[in-house]
Formats: structure tokens, C-alpha cells, sequence
């Protein structure tokens, strides 16, 4: 006989044979994007439907390439599930054009980034609150099946306890931690006042496949892999005792998924999508170093450099992932290990 645990292992595999079987149409924002695209890749492979809505200022076209041909499908299936719209979330007419028959949404397409949301707070007001509530109107007039969204988890701020629980939430460090709360607070209104069922997922620093490594916000795993291969510097900032929860991408996309196709129950609620694991970055620089050297890359006496703490970072960060199991069925497959085994090859021949 399965344990209830077993039954929770085998959640996100029957949703995706499910999908196998039923056909629906999904409008993936941000889907030229690093979590965007794979979120595509997967739908496209299960024979869905996508739309997928992006304005290419913090994506990239090749993804969306990269995607469709890891998709697996022929040029003809992509032509029949896909169908692309060069489009703005702060653009209302664009936000009703992308929801026009759609049945889920997987809300991705955001201005991340806690330091650029301090040198430019308006930009990142506009587009992730403005943009977010263009969305919220026209999921609504559209009567969309389920809005699932990315929120963050530095909605928690200054909160001081260790795991990150859902519900206890301290004061934002950030523009940009400010208007990922107000998007869980917008969705909950809309919920209430429209009957719109949504998801918020509080992601805690997902990396994998196709993250962009250049740039001065890039997330740190691409960042550092892409300093070590062209023997540049790497920066830590702090001691290196500093602390994250890292997701790979593959426990992300299953989040997004159960998250759109849960029952009516586990709606109107946010969810922590990460390990439950701590890994900090003076322990993650030696993971990628080592895997480095593994793939025959010379390495040999390379040392990080440290500079002052960063403004609005929060010192350690640790997930609490129950309400996601319990409500979702959320079970990650990949710990950070397996992930940036998966990841790293990418990662060199991407940036090679």
C-alpha cells in the first residue's frame, strides 16, 4: 500500500499525463524569459496549447528558439501550439489580446532584480504593479480558469525567523520586495471582489537552463560560472556565510504546473517554491568550482574576492515547503547538487 507521501511523488506525474490527454491553452508572460521558456518547453512537449506574451526587455528571442527545439516538436506542431505576441503587460490592449481564450496563466513576466528596483524604483513600480494589475483585468474579463503568478520571497524582509513561513512576513527591503506584496495583496482582492482564483509562488533564487549569465543583475550561479570559464574575478559580497534556498528550474516548472491544476482549494493563497535547504555562498562557489574541474576546466588555486554586504539583501533564507506539499503536491526532484550538475553543461556551452 502507498504512504501518503508516495501518493505526493507521483502529484506532478499525473498531472502531466493528464495533460497528455486534455488539451487546454495557457498564456506563459515573460516567455521569452529564463523561467518562461522552460515553462514553455514542458507545456508544448504535453501537447498544450500556449501563448506566450513577451517584450524582450529582460528576455531573449533564442530562448524562445531553445525551447521549441527542445520541445521535440515538428515545425508543424509548433505552428499549431504556439502562437507568440510581441507585447507589453503595461499595455492593457496587449494584456487582452494575449488572454483571449486562454484557460490558464502562468504570470512570469516581471522587472526582477532587488538592486536595480533601488537605482530605478519607478520602472519597476510600472511594470510590476501596473503591469500585474493590466493582467489581473484582463485574466478577469476573460474568465480565465486560474491565474498563477510569481511572487517572491523577498516579501519576507526583515522577518528574523528561520524556515520562511507563508504566513508571517516582515517589512520590505526593496522597491522591488515592495511590489511583490502588493501583487499578493492585489490577487487577493481580486479573488474576493471577482472570484478570479489565483496562486501566488514565492520563488527563492531559481537557477538552471538558460539564465542569463551577462549583465549587472545576473543571478549569481550563471554570473560565477561565467567569471570562472573567462577567468575573471569572482565576487562574493559579505563573508560568504550569507544563506539561500537555491530551486532548480525543473522544481519551478512543476510548482507553476500543480499550481494552475489544483483544486479550488489550494486557490487564493501563496506558496514557497524552493529545497528547505541552506546553502551558503562561500559552500556554493566550492560546488561550482568542483563541477568545473570535474568537465576538465583548470581551476587550481582560484579564489573568490569579497566586498561589502549589498543594499536590500537579506542574510539568510530558508524555506519552509509543507503548505506547498500538503496543498499542492509539490515535491522537488532535483536538490542544488543535482541541479547544477544538470545545469552546468549548459552553462559551458552556453557561455563558451
Amino acid at each position: 500500500m502507498k504512504s501518503t507521501e508516495d501518493y505526493k511523488m507521483t502529484a506532478y506525474h499525473s498531472c502531466l499525463a493528464a495533460l497528455k490527454h486534455t488539451q487546454s491553452t495557457w498564456l506563459v508572460t515573460g516567455v521569452a524569459g529564463f523561467i518562461g521558456s522552460n515553462l514553455l518547453e514542458v507545456l508544448l512537449r504535453h501537447g498544450q496549447k500556449v501563448v506566450g506574451l513577451d517584450n524582450f526587455s529582460t528576455g531573449y528571442s533564442h530562448n524562445v528558439g531553445m525551447a521549441l527545439a527542445d520541445s521535440g516538436l515538428t515545425v508543424e506542431q509548433v505552428e499549431e501550439q504556439f502562437t507568440f505576441i510581441e507585447g507589453d503587460i503595461c499595455n492593457i490592449d496587449d494584456c487582452h489580446k494575449a488572454c483571449e481564450g486562454v484557460d490558464y496563466i502562468l504570470h512570469q513576466a516581471a522587472l526582477g532584480s532587488v538592486p536595480r528596483s533601488i537605482e530605478d524604483p519607478a520602472r519597476t513600480n510600472n511594470t510590476n504593479i501596473n503591469g500585474f494589475l493590466n493582467m489581473l483585468i484582463a485574466a478577469r474579463d476573460a474568465s480565465v480558469r486560474r491565474f498563477v503568478y510569481a511572487a517572491s520571497s523577498s516579501t519576507y524582509g526583515d522577518h528574523p525567523d528561520l524556515p520562511k513561513v507563508e504566513e508571517n512576513i516582515g517589512n520590505p527591503l526593496s522597491p522591488y520586495a515592495v511590489t511583490k506584496y502588493v501583487n499578493e495583496l492585489y490577487a487577493n482582492v481580486f479573488a474576493t471582489t471577482y472570484g478570479l482564483e489565483s496562486i501566488g509562488l514565492r520563488y527563492f533564487n531559481i537557477f538552471g537552463k538558460r539564465q542569463d549569465p551577462q549583465g549587472a543583475y545576473a543571478a549569481v550561479i550563471p554570473k560565477w560560472v561565467n567569471s570562472l570559464l573567462k577567468n575573471e574575478p569572482v565576487y562574493i559580497n559579505g563573508d560568504g556565510e550569507t544563506s539561500r534556498d537555491f530551486c532548480y528550474i525543473d522544481n519551478t516548472v512543476q510548482a507553476n504546473i500543480l499550481a494552475a491544476l489544483s483544486p479550488s482549494e489550494a486557490a487564493n493563497k501563496t506558496y514557497n517554491v524552493a529545497l528547505h535547504d541552506r546553502t551558503s555562498l562561500n559552500e556554493l562557489y566550492a560546488l561550482i568550482v568542483e563541477r568545473l574541474q570535474q568537465r576538465g576546466i583548470p581551476l587550481e588555486g582560484v579564489a573568490p574576492m569579497y566586498r561589502d554586504f549589498r543594499a536590500g539583501d537579506v542574510r539568510h533564507s530558508l524555506a519552509d515547503i509543507s503548505k506547498a506539499k500538503k496543498n499542492l503536491g509539490y515535491q522537488p526532484s532535483h536538490r542544488i547538487m543535482q541541479g547544477l550538475d544538470e545545469s552546468m553543461d549548459w552553462y559551458i556551452a552556453d557561455l563558451s
